[in-house]
């Protein structure tokens, strides 16, 4: 069901000659390493590793893992290009390839009492744009294709972490309709106020965002009052070349003026088992993928707060402006 490029992924390789390539895959697709590896080996002159290590995003380039082991490129499946990085990388997008003709028509009970919906998807579905606009028009709907903003390749494409595109537009559509899955369609609910309905193409379900966006909510609103409590705070600094979500001296500058004592953590991966080695920081303010504090707080036994969460605890923010404003 997801398109490979097999033959532009050879063309490009046979282009540009490397001599060992690292091979980065997303989790759900992991299963085709090996596959890929031998296409590869059995059609050029370069050798390949397989990284074994998650990749989370097109941000999640593996610079760092590449140079070690001498790899001069990378290749990235899932993704399209992020951020301008000096390696050599190809990105391959991976479609998901599948006639959605059938969800569209179910979706529509949701979708109906709109007038105004804008379009948005994960690269994966990317070239299901203009068969969901064809789709919405012939009902009478007014769609907004977001123009591409900030880190987005394509028009209507939305990013783990970056929805700019979307909040340009939110004043003037009733709604939102996402092809994607769960994590992007949480994203898009929680930068706007507005309703989310999720088309899922891989699970094939439609749901709305809602009651979702209202837990996630919740718990960022404990984690902050917590925080505020908090005497010792961590500020995790990310390591990854394209997760850098704000100033570490901007939040030390702060903890300073509110007496408040501080570490400088650097982290490549943030996981409880990193943290609870830190037994005696009470919260922490990570600067990496901003998805990792909103998204995995149960998996965390203290508060992990985001940069613009930080925000209110200092009083830069109102809780108010940061629910108005988006959490990402």
């Amino acid at each position: 069901m997801y398109k490979f490029e097999e033959e532009k992924l050879i063309e490009e390789i046979k282009e540009k000659q490397p001599k060992r390539i690292l091979l980065q895959l997303p989790e759900g697709i992991k299963r085709e390493g090996l596959r890929i590896s031998e296409l590869i080996t059995s059609q050029t002159n370069s050798e390949v590793i397989i990284s074994g290590e998650p990749l989370w995003g097109a941000c999640d380039v593996a610079i760092s893992e590449a140079k070690t082991i001498g790899c001069d490129m990378i290749i990235i499946y899932g993704h399209a290009p992020f951020i301008s990085v000096d390696f050599p990388v190809l990105y391959l997008e991976a479609r998901y390839e599948r006639d959605i003709s059938d969800l569209l028509e179910k979706s529509f009970e949701s979708l109906k009492d709109f007038k105004k919906i804008a379009i948005a998807t994960s690269v994966q579905h990317i070239h299901q744009v203009p068969v969901v606009k064809e789709f919405l028009e012939s009902k009478g709907i007014e769609v907004t294709v977001p123009a591409a903003k900030g880190h987005a390749f394509y028009d209507g494409q939305v990013l783990g972490c970056e929805y700019n595109s979307f909040k340009l537009i939110a004043k003037d559509v009733d709604a939102v309709f996402i092809i994607a899955n769960k994590f992007h369609s949480l994203g898009v609910a929680m930068s706007i106020n507005k309703p989310v309905i999720l088309l899922d193409p891989f699970n094939e379900e439609i749901s709305k965002m809602d009651e979702f966006k209202q837990q996630i909510i919740k718990q960022r609103a404990v984690a902050i009052d917590v925080t505020k409590r908090a005497d010792k705070i961590g500020i995790i600094i990310g390591m990854k070349v394209g997760q850098k979500f704000g100033s570490f001296d901007h939040i030390k500058d702060k903890l300073k003026k509110m007496d408040k004592k501080f570490a400088l953590i650097s982290m490549s991966e943030i996981t409880e088992d990193k943290l609870i080695n830190l037994y005696d920081i009470d919260a922490f303010v990570e600067l990496a993928c901003p998805r990792i504090a909103i998204d995995a707080a149960a998996l965390f036994s203290k508060p992990l707060l985001t940069a613009r969460e930080f925000a209110v605890v200092t009083g830069d923010l109102t809780w108010e402006d940061l629910l108005e404003r988006g959490f990402l």
